[in-house]
Formats: C-alpha cells, sequence, structure tokens
C-alpha cells in the first residue's frame, strides 16, 4: 500500500439534530470533519499508510480532532500546533425539498493565521508516493491559498503524483474576494490526478463548454501534468433520494460507473471525498480502470449512509456494494 500526505484544515462540524433547522433547538452534534482528512480516513480504512498536514490549534478541541484522526489510523506527526482557533462550519440539514445549508466560521482560525511557510515540506514528503490536496484550502484567505500553492510545488518538484480536488466554495472565497479561477488554475496544473467537472473546468479556464468531454479534452490539452480526471453524477428526487454514478477519464479511454440508487440518505457531507478516496485507492495501484470506478462511486454510494464527514467503511464493505451485496441483517 501507498503512503499519502493529505494537507489542510481540519475542522469541527456542527449539526443540527435530525432533520432541524439550525438553532432551531439548542444543541449541535458536533464531529471532525475537513476534505483532506475525510480523503485521508478513507485510504487509511482502506490499508494505505496516510499522514495528515497542517496547522491545528493548540487547545482541547485541536487535541480532540487529532486524536480522532489517529483513532481512524491517520497519522498526525505532520500536524503543527499554533495559537488560536478551530475553523468551524455549522450544518443545516435538508429534508425532502428544503436543501442542505453550510454557515463557515473558519476566519482566524490557527490554520487560516498560519505563516504560508509554516510546514517543511523537505522534511514531510521524502518517502510519499501522492500528495492530496483540494481546492477548499486556498479558498481559506490569502496565507492558506498561498501555502497550498508551496505545498503542490513541492511535490511537483519531489516528482511526487499529486491529487487534487476541485471542490470551489464560493463563500469562502467571496469572503476574502480572492481570484478563485486563478488560484486553482495553477493548482490543477500541478496535478496528477484530478476530481473535478465541466463546472470546475469552465470556471477555471474561464470558458463554457458544450458537454463534459469538450471540457475534459480541454483540461488535458492545457494541462501537461494530468492523467486522469473523475466525476459524479448525481440524480436527486428530493434530498432524501437520490441516485449516484461516475465517469473516469484518462487521455487512453472513458468508463463509466453503474449507477446507485440511494433511497433514504442519511448524510451526503463528505461523499465526494469518498468518491476520491475510492478513485486514488485504484489508480496508486495501477487497477483496471472499470474497478477503479466502479469501487470510487460504490465507496461514494456508501458515505450517504454514514452519519459525520468521515466515511467509516472497509474495503471489503465497498467490495460488497459493488458486487449488489445481501442487505439481510450480518450475524
Amino acid at each position: 500500500m501507498a503512503r499519502i500526505v493529505c494537507f489542510g484544515e481540519l475542522l469541527l462540524r456542527l449539526t443540527a439534530p435530525g432533520s432541524e433547522r439550525l438553532l432551531q433547538s439548542w444543541s449541535l452534534d458536533v464531529c471532525v470533519g475537513g476534505a483532506e482528512a475525510n480523503v485521508g480516513v478513507s485510504l487509511a480504512a482502506f490499508g494505505h499508510d496516510v499522514s495528515f498536514a497542517s496547522i491545528v490549534a493548540d487547545n482541547p478541541l485541536g487535541s480532540a480532532a487529532l486524536g480522532e484522526l489517529k483513532r481512524h489510523g491517520v497519522g498526525t506527526a505532520c500536524v503543527q500546533r499554533a495559537p488560536g482557533r478551530m475553523g468551524l462550519y455549522f450544518l443545516e440539514p435538508g429534508a425532502v425539498r428544503r436543501p442542505a445549508a453550510i454557515t463557515y466560521d473558519r476566519a482566524g482560525s490557527a490554520f487560516a493565521e498560519a505563516a504560508p511557510d509554516a510546514l517543511d515540506w523537505s522534511s514531510i514528503l521524502p518517502g510519499t508516493d501522492l500528495f492530496h490536496i483540494s481546492g477548499v484550502t486556498p479558498a481559506i484567505g490569502p496565507k492558506a491559498a498561498n501555502a497550498a500553492l508551496r505545498a503542490a510545488a513541492a511535490a511537483v518538484n519531489a516528482g511526487l503524483p499529486v491529487s487534487f480536488d476541485g471542490n470551489y466554495r464560493a463563500l469562502l472565497w467571496e469572503a476574502w474576494d480572492g481570484d478563485g479561477p486563478a488560484i486553482l488554475r495553477e493548482l490543477l496544473a500541478s496535478a496528477t490526478y484530478a476530481f473535478i467537472n465541466e463546472r470546475d473546468i469552465a470556471l477555471i479556464l474561464r470558458e463554457p463548454f458544450a458537454d463534459r468531454a469538450a471540457a475534459y479534452a480541454a483540461a488535458f490539452d492545457a494541462f501537461p501534468r494530468l492523467k486522469a480526471v473523475a466525476a459524479t453524477t448525481r440524480q436527486q428526487s428530493s434530498v432524501d433520494d437520490q441516485a449516484l454514478a461516475a465517469e473516469l477519464v484518462t487521455r487512453e479511454g472513458r468508463w463509466v460507473s453503474p449507477e446507485h440508487l440511494l433511497p433514504g440518505v442519511i448524510d451526503r457531507i463528505g461523499g465526494g471525498d469518498a468518491f476520491a478516496a475510492g478513485a486514488l485507492h485504484g489508480l496508486i495501484a495501477g487497477r483496471d480502470p472499470q474497478h477503479t470506478i466502479d469501487f470510487a462511486v460504490a465507496a461514494g454510494a456508501l458515505k450517504h449512509s454514514v452519519p459525520g464527514d468521515f466515511n467509516r467503511v472497509t474495503e471489503a464493505e465497498v467490495e460488497a456494494a459493488m458486487a449488489g451485496g445481501s442487505l439481510d441483517v450480518r450475524r
């Protein structure tokens, strides 16, 4: 299995209970999350040696969040502790025809305020097989954007494959008037594997595309390092009843997964990260592309059954979902 470094902000998620509106009642459920951490937890569950690189608040909240990563097998030796606060986000779950809504509270966090050169990539990256980052990290603020670009450049200079998940977050970019498309374009230029769709590519290249195939062709032309692109396709009859399929595209071909029906969705947050981790699991190992995309979409589908940001499933459980395994109680 591979050694993987994931770089991003570790967050606390505070969720309204059940299907309530935010603060409809004065209680919130708390869990640990964050895009890159979610990917790391899934990859560790699939057997990889995963390290998380970050700056986390030097207080009990930061300690608890790091403890949760360790509990899921993710290494934290590359995490620095610093004065400040944890980044938070508040989730109002959707229901029926009311979509979920997120409120960010990340400004001024220890991660957002860290110096762009706070982490020494020359000591973190040796021995690494893959570096993963998402578009959420540079959206946090100017220092985080600088840090993300430095990290990706260090990985490229070290000769590592880079995994990039677009994850455009308009609310975060607007909060500091950052030029998201320009910064994300620099990150995508570093990527070997990208989890983006036609909307992401149109945003980054600043041009419209007739369809996803045209967008992918443009991305491969614009970014010579790029070897593979993967994206999901989601159908929604309501917040609670959805369907998920996906495709994997390389310079040599295209592979499409079967569709997974998802009646009674429990929690879709982190589903894209679960999908990305599933795809990376196959891409790293050089598995058959069809198996890779089938595994990835099954992993993403299973996340919809798990509360919280992390996809708490094993490789065997994903393989069973791929095969249409029995839904009988396992005794």
